[in-house]
């Protein structure tokens, strides 16, 4: 399913995508946050996204006009009960301009759409900018879960973020 927003196509990621997201996986410190280290290899970043993950939906972002991907949100109903989980990334040169902000809008609009009644994101407590992006967004912290991920950096903790469709005031 495709998505658009007033700058942005929102499409399915597909494997092609991998060349022009690599340089996000290979960012240190963009990759800082994530459960696993920086992408050495396009190949790794090859072999990420061909994982199969049915649960998850994934649109890449694209500027309307060009389908070169800028990053991607994911999507992934984690409960029963109409309660789904969002994941972002975009390209380090789409910083700062509201990007992420008008693609997460975009598919939380299409969640609760949907039926959701709960959106919710976990992030590193110490991602300054991602917990930016959610609040901004009316997520609200809902609490910090205490050495929850071992990642490549250590056991880390997450700041769980939640956001309810009669909270949800539209597209940033």
């Amino acid at each position: 399913m495709v998505l658009e927003t007033a700058r942005l196509r929102l499409r399915p990621r597909i494997l092609a995508d991998a060349e022009a997201l690599h340089p996000a996986y290979a960012d240190a410190e963009l990759m800082r946050w994530w459960s696993s280290g920086p992408h050495d290899r396009i190949e790794q970043t090859r072999a990420h996204l061909a994982k199969e993950a049915p649960e998850w939906r994934c649109w890449a972002i694209t500027l309307k006009g060009d389908d070169t991907a800028i990053g991607f949100v994911a999507a992934g109903e984690k409960r029963q009960g109409n309660v789904s989980e969002i994941g972002y990334m975009p390209l380090r040169a789409h910083w700062g301009g509201g990007i992420a902000a008008e693609a997460v809008s975009g598919v939380i609009d299409r969640l609760f759409a949907e039926g959701q009644r709960r959106v919710f994101a976990d992030t590193d407590p110490e991602n300054a900018a991602s917990r930016g992006l959610l609040e901004k967004l009316g997520f609200k912290l809902e609490g910090i879960l205490r050495g929850e991920w071992e990642t490549h950096i250590g056991v880390r903790d997450t700041a769980l973020y939640g956001l309810l469709r009669d909270e949800w005031r539209g597209a940033a």
